[in-house]
């Protein structure tokens, strides 16, 4: 592909010169407020992945001026895409608009083509996971957004009515705000599920597919996979890349799953529709979803078969794990097996008790499991059960009404949110609605708590538009006629 550098200033000043006619960013709007002497944020995001992106900039745009996001990662690095996502591509098509906020010139598309050119958009099947990357990094920076890297958040608590934060890293010390968005992607609230036999098994022995995998020491290694899913294959073909002995992946199910059933009814409708459904309706659809399984992509799966010492071992339940000095031995449905490791593509929790920082507010927060979950709707399914119950902003809602009032200004928009909003705040195709219903919450709450500071701006307001001399006042001589 032939690079245009000209083509992407010029998609720039577009960006720009359409910004400029929309009035965006909204001036600022939201009173300053100040704890200890210091100045308190309007809004602190944690986590500048694309969804924490995408909350920045709507808030921008929306006049909440005073914010910022923290990432943990060196810039370059936020988020799955060059880090634990090992796939090639991306799944979702090209085409989608994913952070773009309705603005054309902010698109994947838009960026690509000023690049390299229509005919090479054409020729794109899928997005390269670090092209992907690369573009958001310029999302960031073409518009300004402000991320603070190689921060850690270490403790939420609370101070009088603001939200108190303790920073690590490259920024330390305590910070205030009123509003917190948890932008925390696909780990959300929790952090790696792992199944039970691998409880007291060594780590020397095996690794979540989203840890820091050190692939070529599987050299020549026995590597067992667990799963069917996406990382499931993207984690065996790194290992089968990287000159493993033996793959195996380990699925439970009888027959691979084939059909990616919410692709099937994507539209605006179940964007803009599925958290305004009844309860029993949402907990169908997630369910139905989680029991059929979502299939990982032809491109992942080919990957791997089409490596001759990669096996697919179906109806292979795990009974139980034991570590052996040199290695696993793992009991199936299909036997016994021996591995030199193992990588277990489990997923990811919502369980939040297990995360320190969390620590303050994790006993507050009410899940589907405190009442909003009736047996009438199906199985209590355990990843379901403890996903937190939100309200309209993706706001937590309280285990016992008035214990914590203000975990109502901590929103979390991450793959946690799922069950209560729908697919909006984890994955690329609605990530802007998401945005969009995050950020009208947070600004109607902020408004609605200074509503006596702009009632009394209203009334301190006086700059006149008419200066007096626009008119002459007839009344004097319609009396003086009158009176003759």
């Amino acid at each position: 592909m032939t690079y245009a550098a000209d083509g992407l200033a010029a998609l720039e000043a577009q960006l720009q010169q359409d910004l400029e006619y929309l009035e965006l960013p909204a001036k600022s709007w939201v009173p300053e407020r100040t704890q200890d002497g210091a100045p308190v944020r309007d809004v602190v995001v944690i986590g500048a992945g694309m969804c924490g992106l995408a909350a920045v900039a709507k808030l921008q745009f929306t006049g909440i001026s005073n914010v910022v996001a923290y990432d943990a990662a060196p810039a370059g690095l936020e988020g799955p895409w060059v880090t634990f996502a090992r796939m090639e591509t991306l799944r979702s098509p090209k085409s989608l608009h994913g952070p773009a906020l309705g603005m054309a010139q902010l698109t994947f598309r838009a960026w690509f083509t000023a690049q390299w050119g229509k005919e090479a958009w054409q020729e794109l099947d899928k997005i390269p996971k670090a092209q992907w990357m690369d573009y958001l990094i310029w999302y960031r920076k073409v518009l300004n957004l402000p991320v603070r890297n190689n921060v850690r958040i270490n403790n939420i608590a609370f101070a009088d009515d603001l939200i108190a934060l303790d920073l690590s890293g490259a920024e330390t010390g305590r910070i205030y705000t009123r509003r917190l968005v948890l932008a925390t992607g696909r780990s959300g609230l929790g952090g790696f599920a792992v199944p039970d036999f691998l409880q007291g098994i060594s780590r020397q022995f095996w690794a979540h597919s989203a840890d820091d995998i050190d692939f070529s020491a599987l050299k020549g290694k026995r590597i067992a996979v667990i799963g069917a899913g996406a990382s499931s294959m993207d984690n065996a073909a790194t290992a089968l890349e990287h000159g493993a002995g033996a793959v195996d992946l380990l699925i439970r199910r009888k027959q691979m799953p084939r059909i990616n059933k919410m692709t099937g009814i994507g539209s605006q409708g179940v964007v803009h529709g599925m958290h305004h459904l009844p309860d029993a309706w949402k907990w169908k659809f997630v369910d139905y979803t989680a029991t059929t399984q979502t299939p990982p992509p032809r491109s992942s799966t080919l990957r791997v078969s089409r490596h001759a010492n990669a096996r697919f071992l179906l109806d292979c339940g795990i009974n139980a794990v034991k570590e052996e000095a040199d290695g696993l031995l793992i009991e199936t449905t299909q036997g016994p097996f021996c591995y030199d490791f193992l990588i277990a593509a489990t997923g990811f929790s919502n369980d939040f008790h297990g995360r320190p920082e969390f620590a303050a507010i994790a006993p507050h927060i009410r899940s589907w499991r405190d009442g909003r979950y009736q047996p009438e709707m199906g199985a209590p399914r355990p990843g379901l059960l403890e996903a937190p119950d939100l309200g309209p902003a993706f706001e937590f809602r309280e285990l016992t009404p008035g214990a914590c009032p203000l975990l109502a200004h901590i929103h979390c928009f991450n793959d946690a949110a799922m069950l209560t909003h729908g697919k909006v705040s984890g994955d690329i195709p609605a990530v802007s609605a998401g945005a969009e219903r995050l950020v009208r919450g947070i600004t109607a709450s902020l408004f609605a708590e200074d509503v006596e500071q702009h009632y009394a701006n209203l009334q301190a307001f006086d700059t006149p538009e008419l200066q007096g001399d626009e008119w002459v006042d007839s009344t004097p001589l319609l009396n003086q006629e009158n009176a003759q």
